[in-house]
């Protein structure tokens, strides 16, 4: 339905401009810190905050650390915080088994996490490239990722995540069928109600970089990720996925990355109706804090611009490092 308009003078668009008040009176989209989930990197150690070079404001933190942060998050409001691995090249092999080992980093996190901070709700990463010796989200056979072995891989590392307490699945390594496996499997185990969160449309980007540094997988990959990422040119593809994904048991769906991606982030949200994120990933956040930290943008008006144009995509939410940051931005404008 096309807006009925009167004819300028009669109409004038600036008025509901004028002031500050009318402006938030007008204004059609909010940013809450209740959109947010925040992503953390996590190494093992104690008393570490380790800067990661391409990620400016953003650490590695040990456990012990991981508990302050997120205490302080919490009472920021943030609901929920995501956990992804530095993980020791020793342990890293072709297998992967280290992805299901009940003692991982991620697994002792999130039952540390849980011990301490039980409303705060935990999303874990399900992808094998942490813990592989070549880098890739699946296992390798002969320079060849192997779907449905991968899947078999996942399954087993959503098992001991759910085990140890995770709230929300993020599946994120874009195999096929890997979603209805590891809802089968869940609910087989009795976790009927953990939620999988689905990165159903992962285009292969060249965002990621800082990313892979901070999970220290740059070195190890061997290749590029073209044969089971999206390519970035396609949209009906992205359609397609989702609704395989929800068809399968996803409960949430995701796009990533989030801002050269806000027409998917609409289309999905239009055609689908369901819970619909978007990660606002490495690459776009260390791309803002540069640029910030020469004095060429406002920082903290870009950051908020940035979330913004997600809501008004359709995005029920925002995985972003900058949570923090502008949790507190929107607790001392309240």
């Amino acid at each position: 339905m096309r807006p009925v308009q009167a004819a300028f003078p009669a109409a004038r668009f600036r008025r509901l401009r004028r002031t500050e008040a009318l402006r938030d009176l007008v204004q059609e989209h909010r940013l809450t810190v209740k959109d947010l989930i925040w992503p953390v990197f996590i190494r093992d150690g104690k008393g570490i905050e380790e800067p990661v070079a391409s990620m400016p404001g953003v650490n590695r933190l040990s456990l012990d650390r991981l508990l302050s942060a997120a205490e302080r998050a919490h009472k920021l409001g943030i609901p929920a915080i995501c956990l992804f691995p530095y993980t020791d090249p020793s342990v890293k092999t072709e297998t992967c088994e280290e992805a299901w080992n009940p003692e991982n980093l991620t697994n002792r996190a999130i039952r540390a996490l849980k011990a301490e901070l039980p409303d705060l709700a935990i999303m874990t990463d399900v992808a094998l490239d942490p813990y592989n010796a070549n880098g890739h989200d699946g296992l390798v056979r002969d320079g060849v990722i192997l779907n449905d072995e991968s899947v078999e891989a996942l399954v087993r590392m959503t098992l001991v995540q759910a085990d140890s307490g995770a709230d929300i699945i993020g599946p994120s390594d874009m195999m096929d069928g890997r979603i209805g496996a590891m809802r089968a499997a869940l609910e087989s185990a009795g976790h009927k109600d953990v939620a999988i969160l689905s990165y159903a449309a992962k285009y292969a980007s060249a965002f990621y970089g800082p990313f892979r540094d901070a999970v220290g997988a740059s070195g190890a990959l061997k290749g590029d990720k073209k044969t089971y990422q999206m390519n970035p040119g396609n949209s009906d593809e992205a359609i397609r996925l989702i609704e395989r994904d929800l068809r399968e048991g996803a409960d949430m769906v995701m796009v990533k990355p989030g801002m050269p991606y806000l027409d998917i982030c609409r289309r999905v949200k239009d055609t689908f109706g369901v819970p619909t994120y978007a990660y606002q990933v490495s690459g776009e956040y260390a791309m803002i804090q540069g640029a910030a930290e020469r004095g060429w943008i406002d920082g903290k008006k870009a950051m908020v611009e940035s979330l913004l144009g997600f809501k008004r995509a359709g995005c029920d939410g925002i995985l972003t490092y900058f949570a923090p940051a502008v949790a507190k931005l929107l607790d001392s404008a309240a």
